[in-house]
């Protein structure tokens, strides 16, 4: 799989909305087709994550499907809710860029659990998860963002 093709993909998504630069696609891993893309929209519902939009997209296809054969890249670490999503989807493999550490020292709200620790509290599913895939990227895209609801107001 071409890691940096996906991630690519992921991040010019997530500029569709510079503001709030979420962006994630799933993939097809034997087939490296993607099969969903979501870019943030909490503008409109605040689970509206990259992640959880293209988890819906992908939930709209034509079913029964394989959740397992499936990968998710996103330009930042899940949060708890995404990554518990990615649990309950069955999603074998997450690849992201941008850390939850990086985004807290970059003033960005997070809630402190990382995505590993959802997946190890997680005992029906086996999940792998990459972080630092174009992170110098996916950093500067949040660094560049302007101040949204998503910083911490001082």
């Amino acid at each position: 799989m071409n890691h940096e093709y996906f991630m690519r993909k992921a991040i010019e998504l997530a500029l569709k909305v510079p503001q709030y630069p979420f962006g994630a696609v799933i993939v097809k891993r034997e087939t490296g087709e993607i099969i969903a893309e979501g870019f943030n929209q909490s503008a409109l519902n605040p689970t509206f994550h990259g992640e959880m939009v293209a988890i819906n997209h992908c939930a709209e296809l034509p079913q029964p499907m394989d959740w397992s054969e499936l990968d998710l890249y996103t330009t930042a670490e899940p949060c708890t809710m995404c990554q518990s999503a990615i649990q309950w989807t069955g999603i074998s493999t997450v690849y992201f860029g941008t850390s939850i550490p990086y985004l807290k020292e970059h003033n960005w709200r997070q809630i402190n659990i990382r995505a590993a620790e959802v997946i190890a509290q997680t005992s029906f599913r086996h999940t792998t998860i990459v972080g630092g895939i174009l992170e110098a990227e996916c950093n500067a895209l949040f660094d560049k963002a302007p101040k949204g609801t998503f910083h911490k107001h001082s």
